[in-house]
C-alpha cells in the first residue's frame, strides 16, 4: 500500500501524538489541576492541550522539548478556563493522588501514613499564590530544570528562583503552623 505525502504526514503525527499522550498525558492533567482545582476540568483540558498539539504539530520548531510545548499549551488553556465565565472554584480534595506510589517494602500503616502526608503537602501547596504554585510545582512535581521553566514561563532565572525561595519559605510557615 503506498500512503500519499498528506497520508504519511497525518499517520506520522499521529504516531508522535500517540507517543506524546503516552509520555505525559498525566503530567498534564496533573499540571492542569494545579491550575483549576478540578479534575473533570483538568481532564477536559488535556484532552483540548493533545487537540491543539495535533493541530500545531507541524508548525512546533523544536526551540524546546515537546514536553515544554505541551505544558506552555496547558498553561494557556487553564489561564483561559481561569478566565472564562464557567469557571467556578472547587476545594482541592484529591491532589496528586495519582502521582502517590506505594511499595511493598513499607507496611499498610507505614503506606497510610505516606498518603496523608503527600497528600497534606499538596494541599499546602495548592493554597500558595499562584506564582509560587506554579514554580513549586513544575519544578518539584514536575522535576523541571530551571532553563525549562524559564522557557515555559518567559520569567527570568533569578526571578524563578527567588520564587521558588520564597514558596519553600511559605510552605515552610504552613506545614509548621498546620
Amino acid at each position: 500500500m503506498i500512503l500519499s505525502k498528506e497520508e504519511f504526514h497525518s499517520k506520522r503525527r499521529e504516531e508522535i501524538l500517540r507517543e506524546l499522550i503516552y509520555l505525559y498525558a498525566e503530567s498534564i492533567k496533573m499540571l492542569a489541576y494545579t491550575y483549576v482545582k478540578n479534575w473533570s476540568a483538568a481532564e477536559d483540558i488535556t484532552q483540548d492541550v493533545f487537540i491543539k498539539c495535533y493541530e500545531k504539530m507541524e508548525g512546533f520548531r523544536g526551540d524546546s522539548t515537546y514536553k515544554t510545548w505541551l505544558y506552555k499549551i496547558t498553561r494557556n488553556k487553564c489561564k483561559d478556563y481561569l478566565k472564562s465565565r464557567w469557571y467556578r472554584s472547587f476545594i482541592p480534595t484529591d491532589f496528586m493522588k495519582e502521582k502517590i506510589e506505594t511499595t511493598e517494602e513499607l507496611s499498610t500503616e507505614d503506606q497510610v501514613i505516606n498518603k496523608f502526608d503527600d497528600l497534606e503537602l499538596s494541599q499546602k501547596v495548592l493554597t500558595l499564590p499562584t506564582k509560587y504554585r506554579e514554580i513549586i510545582i513544575l519544578f518539584y512535581y514536575e522535576e523541571l530544570k530551571i532553563k525549562e521553566i524559564q522557557t515555559l514561563t518567559n520569567l527570568n532565572a533569578d526571578t524563578i528562583k527567588t520564587r521558588l525561595r520564597r514558596g519553600k519559605q511559605m510552605l515552610q510557615k504552613n506545614v509548621e503552623r498546620g
